[in-house]
């Protein structure tokens, strides 16, 4: 087996863990052709209980521990200069020099980046193939963030996006290919970086449809008295906690009208103060961190996917189809991914729409929408083939540097999935 390095801005694990799916399964992936070489980061503590289960996939690893806290005090250093405090969050003199003796020792020729923040550490590197999986454009994130704050975090974060863009710019045309999530958000890049339209393409992510299947028993997190409404994630991710609270306020309250019964579950870890705040309101309930997600997919009568802000493919959305859910999506949740509204899931574009579509869906349950969602995924959603267009980048037979093409049919922190 060649060797290949690995860089990936958190630790790829636990597989199912929304932030975490598509860096696993690339590492899972590549293990399978390579002697991987990976460098990473753990910012929570909770997650260096998984650090053997990396290094059985790997050849080599170097894992630094980086506290979010003092990461972002660095980071305004970058204030100082021309560069994304994205840069200076992650910088990592020990992770530096592992990463330069690992290519020099290992005479390493192919370099796989997940994130554009881990690209620092291979700037230097012009002998190896480079691909960087940008999953999303980070920078645009960061601009519509600016669009809702008000100054100074507003000039905060279009400062943010405008510096990343300029950094995402130059890595697509260092690189020899450039990947991201979706079509859509390949599609985007392109516009916003012309020059490198050549070497910009995507896979899409994938999902484990005999993880999340509703052939699985599971058992019934909610009390029976209540028509369950489900939405999933990281609640301590801005997007996330917009979505909820807009949710909350102005959706719930005219469902309740037609179903008092019916109950809106924040199922997620870490949940900010704003999103504790919600469990005082009528029908709405927190959970916290949960052992397993699906549980509470299995049994929602729906799920919903309200988010204002986002960028990529809403990894919930898939899980929700897979396991053969009625899924509610705002455009902003949709974009990206291969879903037709109607037939597998339901789009709402604002408030009472999104209560009506809710509301139906709790009168009568719409089994030939769930049925096709879930062959949606299995026929879409596949990780082998997606991620057989990393393994083609990686040939060094291949063309390098603008001979890539789509082979698809047709508050400061890090950003999380």
């Amino acid at each position: 087996m060649d060797d290949l390095l690995l860089l990936v801005h958190r630790i790829p694990f636990p597989p199912n863990k929304g932030d975490k799916i598509r860096s696993y399964h690339l590492l899972k992936h590549l293990a399978q052709n390579y002697r991987v070489h990976l460098g990473s980061f753990i910012d929570d503590e909770n997650d260096w209980q998984y650090v053997d289960n990396v290094k059985k996939l790997c050849h080599e690893t170097h894992i630094a521990r980086l506290d979010p806290r003092s990461a972002k005090l660095r980071s305004l250093a970058a204030l100082l200069g021309n560069r994304p405090l994205s840069l200076d969050y992650y910088r990592n003199a020990g992770l530096q020099a592992w990463v330069d003796a690992v290519i020099r020792q290992h005479q390493i020729k192919r370099i796989v980046v997940f994130s554009s923040a881990m690209a620092q550490f291979v700037e230097h590197v012009d002998d190896a193939r480079r691909i960087i999986d940008f999953v999303d454009v980070d920078s645009d994130k960061w601009l519509q963030y600016a669009d809702q704050k008000v100054w100074p975090l507003s000039w905060l974060y279009r400062r943010e996006g405008n510096q990343l863009l300029a950094y995402e710019r130059r890595l697509a045309q260092e690189c020899d290919a450039a990947l991201f999530v979706s079509q859509a958000e390949a599609g985007l890049f392109r516009r916003l970086a012309p020059e490198s339209a050549a070497r910009i393409d995507f896979f899409n992510n994938g999902v484990d449809t005999e993880y999340f299947s509703p052939e699985l028993t599971h058992e019934n997190p909610y009390p029976n008295n209540e028509k369950a409404i489900a939405f999933t994630g990281a609640m301590d991710y801005w997007p996330n906690v917009d979505a909820v609270q807009w949710f909350a306020d102005e959706v719930m309250p005219k469902v309740l009208q037609q179903h008092p019964d019916a109950v809106f579950y924040i199922v997620g870890a870490r949940p900010s103060e704003q999103v504790r705040e919600l469990a005082k309101l009528p029908g709405v309930r927190v959970t916290g961190s949960v052992p397993d997600v699906r549980p509470y997919l299995a049994h929602a009568r729906v799920a919903v996917a309200s988010l204002r802000i986002a960028r990529g493919i809403q990894n919930k959305v898939l899980e929700a189809m897979a396991m053969a859910k009625s899924v509610v999506v705002s455009p902003q949740a949709l974009e990206g991914i291969d879903a037709e509204p109607g037939r597998e899931l339901m789009l709402a574009t604002d408030a009472p729409q999104f209560a009506a579509q809710v509301v139906q869906l709790l009168t009568q349950e719409n089994t030939a929408m769930e049925h096709s969602a879930r062959a949606k995924v299995i026929a879409r959603y596949n990780w082998t083939a997606n991620l057989s267009r990393v393994d083609a980048l990686l040939d060094p037979a291949a063309p390098p540097h603008g001979a890539v093409g789509s082979s698809y049919p047709s508050d400061f922190s890090p950003a999380k999935a």
